[in-house]
């Protein structure tokens, strides 16, 4: 077998830590994995313990009941521990990013394993990804805190980055551009004047900022009245799956990828004259 692609993470993980990511994968990809006769989704780095994959295979299963889920791991010890929770259905497998399964998953949720490479290399990473999913298929990759309570995701399919999507608990933040520190690989160092991603997270803010009084209403009421504030000017999503105000209640926003991509992917981005000044 070839050496898999990757590097060991540090494994941290925890009942329901996937929770918030899981539940959109349900509403935004239970469609495509009932499209399918045999869907395959991998869980890529699922870390020391196998319960967030175990989380996700229940979860699959009540909305896809033919769904099989394979939990990938570059720790020969993590899979070793992992396999007495196989079940029909469910397995563990050694590997990395070159997803080292049968045939091409529909379906790859990779979380919180690209935080340790460099921006260039999760470009590279995507792209390796992106190269092994089935026609029509989507990654999910993103980070999280240590216990969920934030967490931002992007959905990708064969051809690209699609959408970025912001999650939370709600008591979990005091302004929305909190969650920057939790920004995927990709975006995490555009958090800088002249990005978009930056513009995005201001306007936020202000959205968020001017929508304060509705906070007597509950931060929930809050959110979604910053949300549709958002949609006014940026291409946030207002309709299921993936927007409007069920999403929004549940602490989520969604918005189109490109309106937040970097300027020069894969390469550091240029200071501004703010920021040489500071």
């Amino acid at each position: 077998m070839a050496k898999p692609v990757g590097e060991i993470t540090r494994g941290t993980t925890g009942h329901n830590r996937l929770r918030r990511v899981d539940r959109w994968i349900t509403a935004a990809c239970g469609r495509l994995l009932r499209s399918a006769d045999r869907p395959l989704v991998v869980d890529l780095g699922y870390g020391a313990s196998h319960i967030t994959t175990l989380e996700l295979f229940e979860r699959l299963r009540a909305v896809c009941p033919s769904v099989e889920v394979v939990g990938v791991e570059i720790d020969p010890a993590r899979v070793a521990a992992a396999r007495p929770y196989e079940r029909p259905g469910l397995s563990f497998r050694l590997g990395g990013f070159e997803l080292p399964v049968g045939r091409p998953p529909l379906l790859v949720r990779a979380f919180n394993v690209l935080r340790q490479y460099g921006e260039a290399e999760a470009w590279e990473h995507w792209a390796l990804l992106r190269s092994r999913i089935a026609p029509g298929g989507m990654i999910v990759e993103g980070t999280c805190s240590e216990v969920g309570h934030r967490a931002t995701w992007v959905g990708l399919d064969e051809h690209g980055p699609r959408t970025l999507t912001f999650a939370a608990r709600f008591d979990a933040f005091d302004r929305p551009s909190d969650l920057a520190e939790r920004l995927p690989k990709t975006l995490i160092h555009r958090n800088v004047p002249g990005e978009p991603v930056h513009a995005f997270l201001r306007d936020f803010d202000r959205a968020w900022a001017v929508n304060a009084a509705l906070g007597a209403h509950g931060a929930r009421q809050r959110w979604i009245a910053a949300a549709r504030m958002l949609a006014a000017a940026w291409p946030v999503a207002v309709r299921p799956p993936l927007g409007g105000e069920g999403r929004w209640r549940l602490g989520e926003l969604t918005l189109d990828w490109a309106a937040v991509a970097p300027r020069n992917p894969g390469r550091p981005p240029e200071p501004t004259a703010d920021v040489r000044d500071r």
